[in-house]
């Protein structure tokens, strides 16, 4: 049984109607209705909370949905993903600090007015590739 209609069968026996779902879920009625016909999938925040709120173990709810198990492995794929690229980022900044600092106090050396003057281009192509290898690892995950 896919989770859609393992949430519609719980939401039915608490009585309860999705509007009431998505107000505690933070979501509009149609993101219920369209979990719950199997048109969308559940990300894993939502489905943690519809597991306290219809009192099911997330094993109950997420057993046998191989679907919901490909987007939660996904979705967790891509949080990485973004963690690193985010760390990258203020690596780049970082390295992008000290070149300016470099500057302002080594004023005059060639070799640091190179890197000075070459460093933004650098760390854009650095960033811009960055972001090409973090998406070709997430298309090559699915």
């Amino acid at each position: 049984m896919n989770i859609g209609t393992k949430i519609k069968e719980a939401r039915q026996t608490l009585g309860i109607t999705q509007e009431q779902v998505a107000e505690q879920l933070l979501v509009s009625r149609q993101t219920v209705s369209s979990w719950e016909n199997g048109k969308s999938l559940p990300d894993i925040v939502s489905v943690i909370k519809m597991s306290e709120l219809y009192h099911l173990s997330l094993d109950e709810l997420l057993k046998g949905d191989k679907d919901m198990m490909k987007k939660i492995e996904k979705d967790t794929k891509l949080a990485k993903i973004q963690k690193n690229f985010i760390y990258a980022a203020w690596c780049i900044i970082a390295i992008y600090a000290v070149i300016a600092l470099l500057t302002v106090f080594l004023k005059g050396n060639p070799a640091i007015d190179f890197l000075s003057g070459a460093a933004p281009g650098i760390l854009l192509g650095v960033s811009f590739l960055l972001g090409i290898l973090s998406l070709n690892k997430l298309e090559t995950t699915e």
